[in-house]
């Protein structure tokens, strides 16, 4: 299954919704990626392991569930997410990337890609559609918990 989709973080047109700037957001990605416990309410634990000058490794753990991932940053502009096949999980990715088309806007592609083949994909179209419509929505959480903690100034620390 490949999937993507872009959310709109600073719409110029609408003067309601505070503006996010580019550091903002890059904090907000990387934050989404070291304590994803912020994000991510059914998550029961968390641990960073291994770190690089790129990014890290992970364990995180749902109930009876560890999934390891790797975490790769490319500053200010990208964040992903690399899933190796393991026990019942086949490989698997997420990237964050963030788009500035104009001087004011400012948006997130995700893109999600699992290895499953054609059929494996045609015979989950079902559970799929329900997958993708999950992730949209995780995602325009993780844009609205950016909004709060900008507001709270945590997005404000100086990262590179």
């Amino acid at each position: 299954m490949k999937f993507e989709h872009l959310i709109e973080v600073n719409d110029p047109l609408n003067p309601l919704i505070d503006a996010l700037t580019v550091k903002q957001v890059w904090a907000g990605l990387v934050l989404r990626a070291e304590s994803p416990k912020l994000f991510v309410p059914h998550l029961d634990e968390a641990i960073i392991d291994q770190r690089t000058e790129s990014g890290f490794r992970r364990r995180l753990r749902y109930g009876e569930l560890v999934v390891e991932d790797r975490v790769e940053l490319e500053p200010m502009r990208q964040v992903r997410y690399r899933v190796a096949a393991q026990q019942d999980i086949a490989e698997s990715s997420l990237i964050m990337t963030i788009e500035t088309p104009s001087e004011n806007a400012l948006f997130v592609r995700f893109q999600y890609e699992d290895s499953h083949d054609e059929a494996t994909d045609q015979a989950n179209a079902m559970y799929d559609e329900f997958r993708r419509s999950a992730y949209v929505e995780s995602d325009i959480d993780t844009i609205g918990m950016m909004r709060e903690l900008a507001q709270e100034g945590r997005l404000d620390a100086t990262l590179n």
